[in-house]
């Protein structure tokens, strides 16, 4: 059976809202219900931005590629907070990557803008004439920018080069003992149920874990073919997955096709395979993929470096899981030599909003967890997530989240509480750090997202009549291309463009 959508306009005079009961959906004598292929847009009332916005509607509901789709649009004036559209406004809808908007200003709110990670190191023996008598210590906090190339002080060299100081201070020249990487802070599985499999090997399905390293991604550098069903041959990664092997199935494709290439790769385990397509005409082609295990990436790093600093190493490094696959109790770090911080959290909202950086919401809600639990728990974090918005006038119906990202494709929320959200935002201190972190998308400052089936768009808009608002805008089980939808939608919010 069609689906069908509900169609909802409020102008300045509010309009009772639906009512829903079981699968089915209830009309009252201010609501219609229609397909999108057959719905027409009431005539608008108000402005002439207004009317354009409905002509710009009564276009996208015509559209085949809308005919099953579900839609879901609140736009709300910022300055006298009346609604000007709501279609579906209460419905819950997989919103992909708008669900960040939840989850960075929850964590700005209760974190504060200025909260930094820290990443520690330390020991649990005396050092005399040079030698360290017992383990080094990396104490991890689950930062994710740990390595990452985004920002001064983070990146790789520049991580080993601060561990290097912290080492020469204490006067260590060889280390009698292991290198211990004290990651147990977050829970062992590093990436939320509902996660869907085809994403776990990619950049962007990268877990987060108690020591994330280089963002858990790396570069697989691949070399297609001469024609078309060629076998593309590896070239190598960056960085190296010290011993891991990755299984190649990667095709070449027809030259100017898009990159239809896969990798599958699951957390924590040696062995992963790719499988797809990437296209014929260069010399080299790079995807990028989701690092398994990043602390043995790390670890291995940090030895190859202690090397080059010339502190001769006894041990070898080992992890939380080693101990834990032994069933052995990991050992208890006595002393702190230093520390290593993160960017303040303002500067990791900037890119998590901005790029879009799904580890980046993975690691904030298991770091709210933490901070309160003492263990960095997904579920754990969501819950706090939640219950912030609950105490801050959300329906807790209207926000069914399971990750921190928006990946997972059983999230459930509403555009009227992301517009809740934005406009709580604008009251609070740390406002100006969670604007300039909204990307500039068509002209308008929003965030997009998008997942197989869902696109999605939140911010703030500045109609031709002069007007602000904030508005969320929605689109699920749409036909065809995505790209297609999502530049249908930018015809529509073209209307809050100043």
């Amino acid at each position: 059976m069609r689906l069908l959508i509900l169609w909802i306009t409020l102008t300045v005079s509010s309009i009772p809202a639906m009512s829903q009961s079981g699968g089915g959906q209830k009309k009252n004598a201010a609501s219609k219900v229609a397909s999108a292929s057959t719905m027409k847009a009431p005539a608008a009332k108000g402005t002439a931005s207004v009317a354009k916005l409905d002509e710009a509607l009564h276009l996208l509901f015509e559209d085949p590629q809308l005919k099953h789709a579900l839609v879901g649009l609140y736009i709300k004036d910022a300055t006298t907070g009346k609604i000007i559209k709501d279609i579906n406004a209460q419905m819950g809808f997989a919103p992909a990557s708008c669900q960040k908007v939840f989850v960075s200003t929850a964590a700005l709110d209760i974190l504060g803008e200025d909260f930094q990670y820290q990443t520690r190191i330390g020991s649990d023996g005396p050092v005399r004439e040079g030698t360290l008598q017992g383990n080094l210590y990396v104490i991890c906090s689950g930062d994710p920018s740990l390595g990452s190339w985004r920002y001064e002080g983070a990146k790789p060299d520049q991580v080993m080069a601060a561990i290097h100081g912290i080492l020469q201070k204490a006067g260590v020249t060889h280390i009698s003992g292991n290198i211990l990487l004290d990651d147990h802070q977050f829970t062992l599985q590093p990436v939320p149920g509902g996660w869907v499999w085809e994403d776990l090997g990619n950049y962007y399905g990268a877990g987060a874990q108690g020591l994330n390293w280089h963002e858990n991604q790396y570069d697989l550098d691949l070399q297609p073919g001469a024609k078309a069903g060629d076998t593309a041959r590896i070239l190598g990664t960056r960085p190296g997955l010290e011993g891991d092997t990755l299984l190649n199935g990667i095709l070449t494709g027809p030259k100017g096709s898009p990159d239809e290439s896969n990798i599958y790769f699951p957390p924590l385990s040696h062995v992963g395979y790719t499988s797809g397509t990437i296209p014929a005409g260069t010399t080299t082609f790079t995807v990028a993929g989701s690092l398994p295990d990043p602390g043995k990436i790390f670890g291995a790093e940090l030895l190859r470096q202690c090397k080059g600093w010339n502190i001769q190493v006894d041990g070898r490094v080992m992890s939380n899981l080693d101990y834990l696959k032994s069933n052995q109790p990991f050992p208890t770090y006595t002393n702190v030599w230093g520390s290593i911080p993160s960017p303040a959290l303002d500067s990791l909202v900037y890119w998590f909003l901005k790029k879009s950086i799904n580890l980046y919401g993975e690691a904030l809600v298991r770091t709210l967890s933490l901070q309160k639990n003492q263990i960095g728990s997904t579920e754990k974090g969501v819950t706090i997530v939640r219950d912030f918005w609950t105490k801050n006038g959300i329906d807790p119906t209207a926000l069914h989240i399971q990750d921190g990202s928006g990946l997972s494709p059983q999230n459930r929320v509403t555009p009227f509480a992301l517009v809740q959200v934005l406009e709580f935002a604008k009251s609070r201190p740390w406002f100006p750090a969670f604007y300039d972190a909204l990307p500039l998308i068509d002209g308008i400052t929003m965030k997009s997202g998008s997942i197989g089936g869902v696109r999605a768009y939140a911010g703030y808009g500045g109609g031709k009549d002069g007007k602000k608002y904030s508005f969320a805008f929605i689109i699920n089980n749409y036909d065809g291309s995505g790209a297609e939808v999502q530049h249908k939608m930018w015809k529509v919010l073209d209307q809050l463009k100043p």
